[in-house]
């Protein structure tokens, strides 16, 4: 299994040796195999998360990403306490999320945003939910205010104060359910896709403004998305997991370093390429794929080649109408992540 792992000395969050395993019964298929399951014991357990270790510190921007069904829901579920491990812990400040007689204490430093859930009350205008989240955490009026206002002047709430949450756009709402989840100034904010189906410019705004919020008051910000766009831009710290195993566990500079940098030359022409002659010519340092669009991707490591030979070949054997280079993404280096993971 392809592991790499990093643990900071001094932590907020301890995760160690966490699992989660769940139980159903085993079911054959048709009438006859319901009726064998009322007299059957029988279980098939589901792995969901199986031995995770890692510490996240105090004002760390940390990306926890993997593929659907990778284990990223139900780590997060156990971290702000709504999921019991079946082994290992989560600690925070010292403290369980899980734990009746904890639990209260530590849900006054977490805040969370999911992106296809609201916490905010449909019916109500804005302000009112906000208003009701400061009751629940017992934010003292003058702090409340002050806190609004900060979270007004870079969020841009304003305007929708007084509109009912059901009357609100995608990006408008979404501004408005990270507010609320920062009105009694949590020490970790938890974002589960904060930014899915939103246009450029909310997404840039949204972006901004947890930098903002992070910087200022050093809030510990724990993110899960399939948008690679949002980890490159707002983490440098990255956790991969599939399967409910930890894969990867290090700082964007060092998965580049360790993937190699991985850059793309896009060429459109109408003639035709020998790939398999290209590759030998580099040795096969360079893949090639024909796009749906037309062009082809040249995909290569910098650390091997310059751009100026690949170039060179491509406008020696094509006549060529259009090109670009694109960098490495971090799209491709997870790829690599998950092709490489059983050896």
């Amino acid at each position: 299994m392809l592991y790499f792992s990093r643990l900071e000395v001094i932590s907020m969050i301890q995760v160690s040796h966490l699992c989660k395993y769940f139980e159903r019964p085993y079911r054959e298929p048709g009438l006859k195999g319901a009726l064998k399951t009322l007299f059957t014991h029988k279980k098939i357990v589901t792995k969901a998360v199986d031995d995770i270790s890692f510490n996240v510190a105090d004002g760390e921007i940390v990306g926890y990403i993997g593929a659907n069904g990778a284990g990223k829901s139900t780590t997060i579920k156990m971290m702000t306490g709504i999921l019991t491990p079946t082994s290992g812990e989560v600690r925070f400040d010292g403290l369980r999320p899980y734990d009746p007689k904890e639990r209260k204490t530590i849900l006054k430093d977490i805040g969370v945003v999911f992106g296809q859930r609201t916490q905010l009350w449909w019916d109500l205008p804005l302000k009112d939910s906000f208003d009701l989240i400061r009751d629940i955490y017992d934010v003292p009026q003058d702090i409340y205010e002050k806190r609004l206002a900060y979270l007004d002047s870079i969020l841009g709430l304003q305007p929708i104060l007084m509109s009912q949450v059901r009357s609100l756009s995608l990006g408008q709402r979404m501004r408005a359910d990270l507010a609320a989840a920062l009105i009694h100034n949590p020490k970790v904010l938890f974002l589960d896709e904060p930014t899915i189906g939103l246009d450029v410019l909310v997404k840039d705004k949204i972006t901004d403004a947890i930098k903002k919020i992070n910087k200022d008051n050093k809030t510990t910000v724990i993110l899960t998305t399939h948008d690679m766009k949002d980890i490159q831009n707002l983490c440098q710290r990255v956790i991969i997991i599939d399967e409910g195993h930890l894969l990867y566990d290090g700082t964007l500079t060092a998965i580049r370093k360790r993937f190699g940098d991985i850059r793309h030359v896009y060429v459109l022409s109408k003639d035709e390429l020998d790939f398999a002659a290209a590759e030998a010519f580099f040795h096969n340092d360079v893949t090639i794929a024909k796009l749906d669009d037309g062009y082809l991707e040249v995909s290569y490591d910098a650390d091997k080649l310059e751009p100026k030979e690949i170039l060179n070949y491509l406008l020696a054997h094509l006549n060529v109408k259009d090109i670009r280079i694109d960098e490495t993404t971090l799209s491709s280096i997870v790829k690599k992540i998950y092709a490489a993971k059983s050896v």
